[in-house]
């Protein structure tokens, strides 16, 4: 009887297990069609499950077993991606990766996960795609370090019709060399999160702020941590309880610096009202001072001097040659509980970390007449630079006689980007015809930016017109050294052109309805008024700095006035011909333990940071010259060929 009643039961039991089987596959069959369902209905009001969302682009992912790289046109219109500039030496290339888009005619958003890389020398677009990939998101962090590497972390994801939203917490290593991903596990990492903002500072990357939407409402956040590369571990830095430290913020600008980092703007919300919020745009700007040991971290807040933008969001800043470069962005005014006014911008702005001091940046004209320089003469100039250093090295016994046949690679890429321009003709036979612009680009926020090769490149962006958003799908390259016009690799402005003479045609016919019925207007607003529901909102808190207004200096400050300073219209090259024996004399007396080769490197990059940290100022006094009776030709004679001057 035992034996009988063991067997009953397992019988039973393998019964059981066969039914429960038979019910999910029914399950999962049923949600199957379920979901077809709701994607082949645009009109239904439910959204997809996110979890079975992500699941099916996973099983997609795995399905590559390499990594696959796809010569494209153009990557698809897509808004908020990652778009960085390929850290590695001698790369001169953009890496952009995932984005979303909003489909117009039926609301459904699609995440990506696609890395792209473009190519500026060639006009070159490539795919690639490898089974390890990130899943899809928009408004993730990303920075690329000069170790070869670059780090993402968070972004956010969303059902096809957005009525649920997902923040990732997730931290992934890019190889930007082979382009190959690598999903690191942490522990006591950053919580999950979008908006946020990332740079380095040796070997750190730092992470500051972002937002987490809960549904119900938005939690802004202010913490800050650390990504060591060497440890691939996550550290929260922990400031002193009395310690002033910058107000939670998105969409912030975080740029680096020898010393730290530099924090400017943002937005976050703050209560107007019972159970409501108002927007707050903020332009403060701090320091925060690194330090390799975290508990030593500091910040500190920055005065406003001179000029400013306009407030603004939407416009992060990109770092380029010790200064910030800042593109665009959108101002919210007479903001209600129902309705936004916006103003949007298109303007440049260029911001220099060590003086602290914004500057505009406009479009200068074309000169007709370029700067000519004939080869000979430029491997005159160097030559004749070559000796000048290597006597320096051998009054102060730093010189090597292994490199007395070494030419300096530093010195001799950059006299091959000077003369490009004498051999663009050649080029453009072998690269695409674009259009050159002579305006900035339409009015945006939220447009991505990089620098590669002293080009400013502008991806996408949005502009908004009443309660509709239209996804600006453009790319442009601008030449931070001329600035002298707009390179337009493509734009598409057909949906808001279109979307303005709606706009305009339905003003006017508003007007002639207001001029009707404009008594009866007037008999009835003092009762609307006392009646009204849609009431300007008024954030309860405000800032309580005071801002200096001060009147914009012709006169940059120069933070270094003891080093030499370029002319107008002096090229890099020239500038260094001329000044390299006294920055080599500098290096040499700043760096006690290079010789040689290493010292004429520290020289050169002394000359190109001072080069460029004067633009500004140089810019100034050849905007003077040419508004006194323009420029001509520019010449730069040959100091080897002696001329009689009469």
């Amino acid at each position: 009887m035992a034996k009988k009643g063991k067997k009953d039961k397992d019988a039973k039991k393998a019964r059981v297990e066969q039914k429960l089987k038979k019910n999910q596959g029914k399950a999962e069959l049923k949600d199957k069609k379920k979901t077809k369902k709701i994607f082949a209905d645009d009109d239904d009001d439910d959204d997809v499950d996110l979890e079975e969302i992500l699941a099916n682009f996973k099983e997609e992912q795995e399905q590559f077993e390499k990594v696959v790289v796809d010569s494209v046109d153009k990557p698809s219109p897509r808004i908020n991606p990652c778009l960085i500039s390929n850290p590695v030496h001698g790369k001169k290339e953009l890496i952009l990766f995932g984005g979303e888009h909003t489909n117009q005619l039926n609301s459904i958003t699609h995440f990506y996960n696609e890395l792209f890389t473009f190519t500026p020398e060639n006009d070159q677009w490539r795919k690639i795609s490898s089974q390890n990939a990130p899943m899809p998101r928009s408004s993730a962090a990303m920075a690329a370090h000069p170790s070869g590497i670059a780090l993402l972390h968070g972004g956010e994801f969303s059902s096809p019709k957005q009525n649920t939203f997902y923040h990732y917490s997730d931290t992934w290593l890019l190889d930007c060399a082979t382009k190959e991903w690598t999903k690191l596990d942490q522990k006591n990492g950053p919580s999950s999160r979008s908006g946020h903002r990332m740079t380095i500072w040796k070997n750190f990357f730092i992470m500051h702020g972002g937002f987490r939407d809960l549904g119900t409402s938005t939690t802004y956040l202010n913490d800050c941590w650390l990504f060591d590369i060497t440890t691939h571990k996550w550290t929260q830095v922990e400031f002193p309880r009395n310690h002033l430290i910058p107000e939670a913020r998105s969409g912030h600008s975080f740029i680096p610096d020898q010393e730290g980092a530099i924090l400017w703007g943002g937005y976050c919300k703050v209560k107007a009202g019972k159970g409501l919020q108002k927007g707050k745009i903020l332009t403060d700007c701090w320091y925060l001072k690194m330090n390799s040991t975290p508990s030593a971290i500091r910040w500190e807040r920055r005065k406003k001097q001179g000029f400013q933008p306009s407030p603004r969001v939407g416009c992060s800043m990109v770092p380029h040659k010790g200064r910030g470069v800042l593109f665009g962005g959108v101002y919210d005014f007479e903001e209600t509980e129902e309705s936004l006014d916006s103003d949007f911008y298109n303007d440049l702005f260029t911001f220099q970390i060590k003086t602290n001091r914004w500057y505009s940046l406009s479009l200068r004209p074309q000169r007709q007449k370029q700067i000519k320089i004939s080869k000979s003469s430029t491997k005159d100039q160097e030559k004749e630079l070559q000796g000048l250093l290597n006597q320096i090295l051998q009054k102060a016994q730093l010189y090597d006689q292994d490199e007395d046949n070494e030419d300096d690679k530093a010195i001799r890429e950059q006299f091959e980007n000077d003369n490009e321009d004498e051999d663009e003709d050649e080029k453009t036979s072998s690269k695409k015809q674009h259009m050159t612009s002579n305006q900035l680009p339409h009015p945006r926020f939220n447009a991505s930016l990089a620098v590669v090769n002293d080009t400013l490149f502008i991806y996408g962006g949005l502009w908004e017109l009443g309660e509709k958003d239209y996804n600006i799908d453009s790319f442009y390259g601008i030449d931070l050294n001329k600035v002298d016009g707009v390179t337009v690799y493509w734009e598409n402005l057909t949906e808001i052109e279109k979307a303005k003479r709606v706009a305009e045609q339905g003003s006017g016919d508003e007007d002639e309805d207001e001029d009707e019925d404009e008594d009866e207007d007037e008999d009835e607003n003092e009762n609307d008024e006392e009646e009204v529901k849609d009431k300007i909102l008024v954030a309860e808190e405000e800032d309580a700095e005071e801002d200096e207004e001060v009147e914009e200096e012709m006169e940059i400050p120069d933070p270094r006035p003891w080093l030499p300073h370029p002319k107008a219209f002096e090229s890099l090259r020239a500038f260094y011909v001329r000044s390299g024996p006294q920055f080599l004399e500098w290096a040499i007396s700043n760096n006690r333990d290079a010789r040689g080769k290493h010292l004429k490197k520290k020289s050169f990059d002394l000359c190109q940071d001072r080069w460029w940290e004067r633009r500004d100022q140089v810019r100034i006094e050849e905007d003077k010259m040419e508004e006194l009776g323009g420029v001509g030709d520019i010449v730069e004679r040959n100091p080897a060929q002696k001329t009689k001057r009469r």
